[in-house]
């Protein structure tokens, strides 16, 4: 079985229209790049959006004149092209190399002062050893953070916030058990039954 003939692709749909441009080093309206775009492969369909990928690339030009557009292209048009696209890569690449000598020059600087030396070895242990007193005596401080006079006046408001909390719940329920004896007499057996299933027992009293 004879496999289907692959269609062009982008790239080669472009240099199929740049060689009708430079063959006939003429001017063309689109619709005439339409009628011979096929010959070179390329189908009318797809010509328009070619022809307007070159001109983005300055690889085509394109003028009104009159009423009507006219395109043409000239094998100089691609090397002017070459050659702005060389002169951008070589102010590029200055660029980039003026950056790289700052930073080179930077870090040059940086190294200043940074040199190895038995002073900065030395420097660099008593700092450790700095850091490894500081942290031992953080934690140290730690352990007797609950001595410390402000947490313990916070542990004895917070206590007593619950004292009263406590107590302004136990009257809550004690309210409310007189109501329900007040309003539901008989029901007294089954109240009774549904405060111990609660968890209220004979034993609940305000706090001292």
């Amino acid at each position: 079985m004879q496999s289907k003939k692959r269609g062009l692709s982008l790239e080669e749909k472009r240099e199929q229209i740049l060689q009708i441009f430079y063959v006939s080093q003429d001017f063309f309206l689109l619709r005439e790049l339409e009628k011979l775009g096929p010959k070179k492969g390329v189908i009318t369909q797809s010509v328009k959006d070619v022809v307007q990928s070159l001109v983005d690339d300055d690889l085509v030009m394109k003028d009104k004149i009159g009423s009507s557009i006219y395109f043409w292209s000239l094998p100089s048009c691609a090397g002017n092209q070459l050659r702005n696209a060389h002169c951008k890569l070589e102010s590029d690449l200055a660029s980039s190399k003026k950056r790289l000598a700052e930073l080179l020059e930077q870090r040059d600087s940086l190294k200043k002062g940074r040199e190895e030396s038995d002073e900065r070895e030395v420097a660099l242990d008593e700092l450790k050893a700095i850091e490894q007193t500081h942290k031992t005596l953080k934690d140290e401080l730690g352990l007797y953070a609950d001595n410390d006079p402000a947490a313990l006046e916070a542990m004895k408001n917070a206590t007593e916030i619950a004292h009263s909390a406590a107590n302004r719940w136990t009257d809550n329920i004690f309210t409310v058990q007189h109501w329900c004896s007040s309003n539901f007499p008989e029901a007294k057996e089954q109240l009774e039954h549904m405060y111990k299933e609660v968890g209220i027992t004979d034993s609940l009293d305000y706090l001292e």
